[in-house]
C-alpha cells in the first residue's frame, strides 16, 4: 500500500508541476493583451513559437534518453555525467553559432536583434537545465522539483508585473527612472523570461561542478540512437503545434501579418481550457494504465476510462464554446482582439481531439511500439503543413484553425486505427459517439447560430449535461452504493 501511496503522492507533485504553471499564465494572456497592439503581440507569440522549436532541437530526446539509461547501466554517475556534458557542449555550440548569426536569425525572423540575443540567452539556459531536472524526478525529489518549476513560472509573474506595470507607474523617482523605457512591453517580457530561467539554471548549477566529468563516447551513441526518433516525434509535435503562427507571419502580406497573428494567438489561449484538463488527466492516468496492465480485464478498464475522459471532455468543449463570449471578457479583455473568436469552436475541438489522442496512445505504450508515436506525429505535422499552405492564403488565421483541427484529427483517427489493430480495446462507440455528436452540434450551433445568446447558451449547457450525467447515472449511483 505504501508503494501506490507514494506514487500517488509523486504523481500528484508532478501534475502540479504540469498544471499550476499553465494556470498562472493564464494571468499574463489578460495583460499582454490589454498593454499590447495587436502587432506587438504578434511578435511575442512568433518569436516564442521560433523558441519552442529550437528547444525541442536542444534537448534532442536526451531528457528521455536519460530516463531509459540511467536505471539499466551499472553505473548511473556515467550516465549522468555523459548527458549532462552532452547537452552543455552542443548548448555552448548553439550559443555561439547563433549568435554569430544573430542579424540573419533578426532578418529572417522578422524581430530586432536585441529579442534575438534575449531568446537565444533564454533557450540556453532552459537547455542546460534539462539533465538536472532529469536528476532530480530520478532521485525522487519531486519536492524539490515541483518548488523550482513553480518558482521558475512565479517569478517570471512578479517580474512582468512589475516591469509592465509598476516600473512605469514609479518612472518618475530618479532610482527607477534609469530603468524605465517607455513603448518596450516586448523587450521587458523577454527580459522576464530570461531572468526566471538564469535564476533557475543558478538553483540547478551545483550539478555541473558537484558531478565528476565521465564522457562515454560508447554510451553517448547508444543514448543518441535511442533518443533520435523522440527528437523527430518532438519535431512533428512542435510543428502541430507552432507552425501555424511561424507560417502565418511569413505567408500573409507583411503589413497585416503581425497583427493578424496577434489577434489569433489571443482567441487561440482559450483552447487552454481543453489543455488543462488533458494535461491533469494525462499525468494522473498514466501510472494507473501501467499498473493494470497485466490485468485480466484491462482492456475493458481502459474503454470504461476513455468514456469518463470523453464525457468530461465533452462538457467542458460545450462550456467553453457556449461561453466563449464571457470568457473572452476575462481572457481577452482587449476589444481589438474580438475579430477572431470565430475560431475559437475549431481550436477548442483540435484540443479534445489532441486530447482523446492522448488518451488512445496507451496502445503503443503498452506495447512497447512507441515508434508510432514518431509515425503518427509526422502525418499531424504533414496535414499540418499541408492545409496551412493551401488555406492561409484563401482565409488566413480561418485557415490554420481548420489545419490545427485536421492534424490533431487525424492523429487521432489513425491512433484508433493502428491501435485496434496491435491493442483492441472494447470501446462504447453509442456513448463515446452520442457525446462527441451531440457536444459539437450544441456547442456550434449555439456559437455560430445563436451566439450571444446568453438563454441558449445556458440550456445548451445544461441539457447537455443532464443528458451526460443521465447516460452515467449507474456509474454515479455504483459509486454512492
Amino acid at each position: 500500500m505504501s508503494l501506490y501511496r507514494k506514487l500517488f503522492k509523486q504523481t500528484a507533485i508532478y501534475g502540479l508541476t504540469a498544471v499550476v504553471p499553465r494556470m498562472l499564465s493564464f494571468f499574463l494572456v489578460p495583460l499582454y493583451i490589454d498593454l499590447l497592439d495587436e502587432a506587438e503581440y504578434g511578435v511575442v507569440t512568433k518569436l516564442f513559437a521560433y523558441m519552442i522549436f529550437f528547444n525541442v532541437v536542444l534537448s534532442y530526446g536526451f531528457e528521455t534518453a536519460y530516463f531509459r539509461f540511467i536505471n539499466r547501466e551499472p553505473d548511473p554517475e556515467r550516465v549522468k555525467s555523459t548527458a549532462l556534458y552532452s547537452i552543455l557542449f552542443s548548448t555552448t555550440l548553439f550559443a555561439v553559432f547563433a549568435a554569430l548569426q544573430a542579424s540573419f536569425l533578426s532578418r529572417f525572423m522578422e524581430v530586432s536583434l536585441t529579442q534575438v540575443y534575449l531568446a537565444i540567452a533564454i533557450m540556453v539556459f532552459d537547455a542546460l537545465v534539462l539533465v538536472p531536472f532529469s536528476s532530480l524526478r530520478a532521485s525522487q525529489r519531486p519536492s524539490f522539483f515541483a518548488v523550482v518549476k513553480i518558482g521558475n513560472v512565479v517569478l517570471n509573474l512578479l517580474l512582468n508585473l512589475f516591469f509592465l506595470l509598476l516600473l512605469p507607474a514609479l518612472a518618475h523617482h530618479s532610482f527607477f527612472a534609469g530603468l524605465y523605457m517607455p513603448n518596450s512591453e516586448v523587450f521587458y517580457i523577454f527580459v522576464s523570461n530570461l531572468i526566471a530561467s538564469a535564476a533557475t539554471f543558478v538553483v540547478l548549477s551545483s550539478d555541473y561542478w558537484k558531478t565528476k566529468y565521465q564522457f562515454d563516447t560508447q554510451l553517448w551513441k547508444k543514448m543518441l540512437q535511442y533518443s533520435w526518433p523522440i527528437l523527430i516525434s518532438g519535431i512533428a509535435f512542435a510543428i502541430n503545434d507552432q507552425f501555424d503562427k511561424i507560417l502565418l507571419s511569413k505567408m500573409l502580406p507583411e503589413a497585416i501579418a503581425d497583427r493578424e497573428l496577434g489577434v489569433y494567438s489571443a482567441c487561440y489561449k482559450l483552447g487552454l481550457f481543453m489543455v488543462l484538463f488533458r494535461t491533469a488527466y494525462t499525468l494522473g492516468i498514466e501510472p494507473f494504465f501501467f499498473n493494470h496492465a497485466q490485468n485480466e480485464n484491462a482492456p475493458q478498464t481502459y474503454a470504461e476510462i476513455t468514456r469518463f475522459f470523453v464525457a468530461a471532455g465533452a462538457i467542458i468543449l460545450v462550456g467553453v464554446i457556449v461561453f466563449a463570449d464571457v470568457l473572452k471578457l476575462v481572457m481577452i479583455p482587449n476589444a481589438k482582439y474580438w475579430e477572431a473568436m470565430k475560431i475559437v469552436p475549431l481550436i477548442v475541438l483540435a484540443n479534445f481531439c489532441l486530447g482523446i489522442y492522448t488518451n488512445l496512445s496507451i496502445w503503443y505504450k503498452l506495447t512497447d511500439k512507441t515508434i508510432f508515436a514518431a509515425y503518427i506525429s509526422l502525418i499531424g505535422a504533414a496535414v499540418t503543413l499541408a492545409l496551412n499552405f493551401w488555406l492561409i492564403p484563401l482565409y488566413s488565421y480561418t485557415g490554420s484553425a481548420i489545419a490545427t483541427l485536421g492534424a490533431y484529427g487525424s492523429m487521432m483517427l489513425v491512433s484508433y486505427a493502428l491501435g485496434q489493430k496491435y491493442y483492441p480495446i472494447p470501446y462504447d462507440y453509442r456513448k463515446i459517439g452520442l457525446y462527441l455528436g451531440l457536444a459539437i452540434g450544441l456547442s456550434f450551433v449555439s456559437f455560430y447560430r445563436f451566439r450571444g445568446n446568453i438563454i441558449v447558451a445556458i440550456l445548451a449547457f445544461v441539457s447537455f449535461t443532464a443528458v451526460v450525467v443521465w447516460s452515467e447515472r449507474k456509474v454515479f449511483l455504483k459509486k454512492r452504493a
